[in-house]
């Protein structure tokens, strides 16, 4: 019996194994329409394989993917090790939910027990719901685009700097940010441009480039590490990243809440809903910006307790 026979998979035309789809590149094709595949209609389905290592150990899995649609179809039994070889080959993983492209090697193993030798044994059929997948927001306009003529440029204060509670406040007025407790009327004009890369974003505006995504819980020593970490391995190209200040944070934050809860802008990730930033907090503690309650907050940092998100000046 065939795999798509195996997976009941015959109603939707010839199905059959794309090689070329890896992880990093379904954001651009299934979610803006965009990237190497021309997708002509919502209906149509594209089939892969691919490595979930969220959870240990890693599991070689087959996807099934549209527009808005993806949902796991199987799980292969492959030899481990070989999964195993293949991940770490890569090297840390760029996409948030840790899904690796399969190598030469694995496909060579697919093609010869799977696709060709039909080992039905190996395949177990996933019996569950879709895939929840993020939606990020791409309705952006793209890097190299034409910009507003009156669009005026914004300077905010790039240094970290240890602040008291009445001068962050004083920040916020200042610059009419967003903030329910300190300025629930203000407002930030942004101007926000898509690069193209699926991890990051510009503001024209502030002249800052932002992590898409970003760091999950840690604390702010693991956060530094975190930091270092991306430059030397030149995240998006650049090794200049850093943690925000609170002007750069609070020009992000959005006066109402999006589709995901969060006072941002769509395009950013929802998992990282309160942000470590540069500065200290005078006399002790560190800031942080929670895009959830739409606020500036204080707390220690000495204990595991927040997400990261950086940014960069654009030169």
């Amino acid at each position: 019996m065939g795999l798509f026979d195996n997976l009941a998979i015959t109603d939707k035309g010839t199905p059959s194994i794309d090689w070329d789809i890896i992880p990093a590149e379904t954001f651009a094709i299934f979610e803006s329409w965009g990237g190497r595949i021309r997708i002509h209609n919502n209906n149509e389905r594209f089939y892969y394989f691919y490595i979930d290592n969220n959870e240990k150990p890693a599991k070689l899995c087959l996807m099934e993917r549209g527009i808005k649609h993806a949902r796991v179809l199987a799980r292969i039994d492959a030899p481990q090790q070989m999964i195993d070889k293949c991940v770490a080959s890569q090297g840390k993983c760029v996409c948030i939910d840790k899904s690796y492209a399969i190598n030469n090697t694995v496909k060579d193993w697919l093609i010869n027990h799977i696709v060709d030798g039909n080992e039905d044994s190996l395949v177990s059929p996933m019996v569950q719901e879709e895939v929840e997948f993020e939606a990020l927001d791409t309705s952006l306009p793209h890097k190299g685009e034409s910009l507003p003529d009156d669009l005026q440029k914004k300077e905010l204060y790039t240094q970290a700097a240890k602040l008291s509670d009445h001068e962050v406040e004083e920040i916020v007025k200042i610059h009419n940010f967003f903030d329910s407790r300190f300025n629930p009327k203000g407002y930030f004009a942004n101007y926000l441009v898509d690069n193209n890369d699926n991890l990051t974003v510009t503001d024209e505006v502030t002249g800052l480039m932002w992590q898409r995504g970003g760091c999950d819980i840690t604390s702010i020593r693991k956060m530094r590490k975190y930091v270092k970490k991306q430059n030397e391995a030149n995240f998006a190209g650049h090794s200049d990243w850093r943690l925000p200040t609170i002007e750069e944070a609070l020009s992000l934050m959005e006066t109402e809440t999006n589709e995901k809860d969060i006072h941002l802008h769509p395009c950013f990730s929802k998992e990282q809903p309160f942000i470590f930033l540069a500065g200290q907090r005078d006399p002790g503690g560190y800031w942080f910006c929670d895009y959830k309650q739409g606020t500036i907050f204080w707390a220690s940092g000495t204990i595991p307790g927040g997400f990261g998100r950086l940014c960069r000046t654009v030169k």
